[in-house]
């Protein structure tokens, strides 16, 4: 199929539905790379679109940049709380007992008070001062990585690079034995998994593993308790905010801040590669002034938009674009629609490495719930090309990549690439 023809097919599949039939939380659009054609629809058609059946029962889609910025920046009625369902479009992954799943709450599904006392414990790890020491590191282990990569023959990016780098930050994060740090990797991806995506095949399966996790965390809890370090679990550790905290309030932490630090992370890094590859012009203007590389990366990441959407719940009756949303309701803001608004970001379709706003996008979320390592993911993926252009003329793409079936993380499974020397 061309690629006109592609766009054809994918168009007169969004828009043969009725517009009440939409359902945009159907993983299986991500894994085919449509959604964003259903979202183009929905921002010109019903920017807050009701959806009366779905996997995850009724919710309103938000899908035009201003009306997000509205209701993440209100926490007073639209709330976080994992009691109310939590971030995610899924009721909390919070199955009921008899599935095997369990409830983990964690700061992001909170709201303040609480949200910030919790969130204050970690953010020291990603101060400035702490940054600044952690740059070196990256560099070394960036260089290396690369250097080990093979030239002129396939191989797939996202484990070889991207997974390897994160989950190496990752351990350093949390100084958590290094040898042993494709549990992080695996983790992860449970965390954020439903039975039938390829991860797990059931809820039981998933609880099993991560209590796995939980059993490793509470022993380096245990240890950081007598010998704290400049660490993630001994911030949790010493904190008053969290030192008293249940035992699923800290593996709900835990999960949280090794998602926040992979998943987004790794996506960007392989959603640049494809970006650069399906752009030669912009690779081009990369390498004849590489100081570009500055808002490079936060193109990327309003391109790749690697988390796609947020959840919230209703705690009053509120009025979002028009449309009356009432106390109860499940509201959804989709960044990944947000940061193609055609009203609020020129061209957005367009991967454009030297915008005159680069920071315009969502993928970090607003108010309080903004992402506390957004400075670090940009350090990583900034660092990552500053490499690549010492030692690289281009990487190419050489097969379609493979999504992974999720609505929450937009990520890819697997990139095959070439790499061509300077």
């Amino acid at each position: 199929m061309t690629a006109l023809a592609s766009a054809t097919a994918k168009a007169t599949e969004a828009d043969s539905l009725p517009l009440d039939r939409i359902d945009v939380s159907r993983a299986e659009l991500f894994e085919r790379n449509v959604e964003g054609d259903y979202f183009a629809r929905l921002r010109r058609e019903d920017p807050v679109h009701y959806c009366a059946e779905s996997a995850y029962g009724p919710y309103w889609s938000i899908t035009k940049y201003k009306d997000i910025m509205a209701v993440d920046t209100n926490h007073q009625v639209f709330s976080s709380e994992a009691g109310l369902g939590g971030i995610i479009i899924e009721d909390g992954i919070q199955k009921s007992s008899s599935e095997g799943a369990i409830d983990l709450p964690n700061f992001i599904a909170m709201d303040p008070p609480r949200h910030d006392e919790q969130r204050k414990a970690v953010s020291p790890i990603v101060a400035p001062a702490n940054l600044a020491k952690l740059e070196g590191t990256i560099r070394e282990r960036v260089g290396r990585v690369l250097d080990g990569l093979p030239v002129g023959e396939k191989f797939d990016w996202v484990p070889a690079v991207s997974i390897e780098l994160t989950t190496q930050m990752l351990a350093t994060l949390f100084d958590f034995p290094f040898e042993e740090r494709a549990k992080l990797t695996r983790w992860s991806d449970v965390a954020t998994a439903e039975p039938g995506s390829g991860i797990v095949d059931s809820w039981e399966q998933r609880t099993n593993e991560l209590m796995e996790c939980a059993g490793r965390f509470q022993g380096l809890w245990n240890e950081r308790l007598e010998n704290p370090g400049m660490d993630l679990v001994s911030m949790m550790a010493h904190s008053p905010a969290t030192h008293d905290m249940t035992p699923q309030n800290y593996l709900g932490n835990v999960l949280l801040l090794i998602v926040g630090g992979n998943d987004t992370t790794r996506n960007s890094m392989t959603g640049g590669v494809l970006a650069l590859h399906q752009n030669p012009a912009e690779l081009a203007k990369l390498k004849a002034n590489p100081a570009l590389i500055d808002s490079m990366v936060p193109e990327i990441i309003r391109w790749q938009t690697p988390l796609a959407h947020m959840r919230r719940t209703a705690l009053a009756d509120a009025e979002v674009g028009g449309k009356t949303i009432r106390k109860g309701d499940k509201v959804v803001m989709w960044y990944v629609s947000g940061n193609r608004d055609e009203t609020e970001i020129h061209r957005p379709e367009e991967f454009i490495i030297d915008r005159e706003r680069p920071r315009q996008h969502l993928s970090f979320g607003f108010g309080v719930h903004r992402c506390v390592g957004n400075r670090l993911a940009e350090m990583q993926i900034k660092i990552l090309w500053e490499e690549i252009l010492k030692r690289f003329s281009r990487i190419e793409v050489t097969d379609e990549p493979v999504r992974v079936r999720s609505n929450f993380v937009r990520g890819y499974a697997s990139l095959p690439v070439k790499l061509h020397t300077l």
